[in-house]
């Protein structure tokens, strides 16, 4: 695949930077969407609040795949990773509220940890464009 058929994403997170990825790319007919947490640049949404945590890395998750013309109908799998087995109910209901009609095949693991310790909930997107025109 040459390098004009992949475009990349850039969501302004400073590790984005610092580690030298991009929030998501778009190669062929998938958009891929790099682990996703509650931050919004520095700011940690929803502190000790798995729930909220959720909401905002997914909502920051499909603002990625919206930057390629999809929605969460697009979205085919979704990976979610916990610190805390006792979060699985609340992580599940976000994505149950976002995806119950759409179906996406899913993982959900519980890790040892973060690079922060307030994280408590992390997620990755893949969409399937199709045959959209890029």
């Amino acid at each position: 695949m040459t390098s004009e058929a992949v475009r990349r994403v850039q969501s302004g997170s400073p590790w984005e930077e610092t580690f030298g990825y991009a929030r998501a790319i778009a190669a062929g007919d998938r958009v891929l969407v790099a682990g996703t947490t509650g931050f919004k640049g520095r700011v940690l949404y929803g502190e000790g609040d798995p729930y909220e945590q959720a909401k905002v890395a997914f909502n920051s998750a499909l603002e990625a795949i919206a930057e390629f013309g999809l929605g969460p109908e697009s979205v085919v799998r979704t990976r979610m990773y916990l610190t805390h087995l006792r979060d699985v109910d609340e992580v599940g209901r976000v994505h149950k509220e976002l995806f119950d009609s759409v179906r996406p095949v899913s993982t959900l693991l519980v890790v040892e940890g973060f690079v922060d310790p307030r994280i408590l909930v992390e997620i990755e997107l893949e969409a399937y464009r199709g045959a959209v025109d890029s």
